[in-house]
């Protein structure tokens, strides 16, 4: 049998695919509960060899999905049975109609002013049953009560944070037993591309492991970012399956 979960430097990956994903997300909404799902990229997981607190953020989380090539890659190696990744864009809308469908309260959090609100609306237009509330908020500890106080008044079971990584993250982490929701996921960039303001990369990019080529020549600030790349394949094949 092929392994459930694969340690990527170091770092957990459940081998689950997109259908598994949401299904498990589905599961944990009925049991109730705190569940935090995190969506792990080469960028986090070579972030997470230095910051010992996102790591342990990461190793606690109750799902760790493989969002990007590159960690599908690394996982197939150690026998993970991934038909492809599972990114945070791409698991919003089907989570969206999964909530719709089983009447799950959803709250999109993060982002610049207006955009989780744009997007909640196209969303809302999409799945007219959906029950779905935005705040833009912050990672800053001083807009903890604000934020904790509408999630909570909306009701809300399932919680998108766009923050991004590791603010995201170590956010839930911090702050998940005050939420009272029973799914949180760090979705980082999500909200912006689902709602247009950054383009997505052209599906047949996506299919050959490109879209951070997309993204470099749309937003080249992220060779930042991206540099560790090249390090982070070499240590993956450093250490071997």
């Amino acid at each position: 049998m092929p392994p459930t979960q694969a340690r990527v430097l170091g770092v957990r990956v459940d081998c689950l695919d997109m259908a598994a994903a949401l299904d498990r997300i589905e599961e944990f909404v009925d049991l109730g509960g705190h569940h935090q799902v995190a969506t792990v990229n080469p960028e986090f997981v070579m972030s997470a060899q230095n910051d010992r607190e996102f790591f342990k953020v990461l190793e606690s989380a109750d799902l760790c999905l493989a969002d990007g090539t590159g960690i599908v890659w690394a996982a197939r190696r150690q026998g993970c049975d991934l038909t492809g990744p599972v990114p945070g864009v791409d698991l919003i809308q089907p989570l969206a109609a999964m909530c719709a469908r089983r009447g799950f309260r959803l709250f999109l959090l993060g982002a610049a002013p207006g955009v989780a609100a744009d997007l909640a609306a196209r969303l809302q237009q999409e799945l007219p049953t959906l029950e779905v509330a935005a705040h833009p908020g912050s990672p800053d500890p001083s807009f903890d009560d604000e934020t904790v106080r509408l999630i909570r008044a909306h009701r809300a079971q399932v919680l998108l944070v766009a923050f991004g990584a590791p603010k995201q993250d170590l956010w839930i982490g911090r702050l998940k037993d005050r939420l009272g929701v029973s799914v949180a996921i760090g979705v980082g960039g999500a909200f912006d591309y689902l709602t247009g303001r950054v383009p997505r990369a052209p599906v047949w990019m996506r299919r050959a492991g490109l879209e951070w080529l997309h993204r470099l020549a749309n937003q080249p600030w992220r060779i930042r970012r991206m540099v560790v790349l090249p390090t982070y394949a070499i240590k993956v094949l450093s250490a071997g399956k």
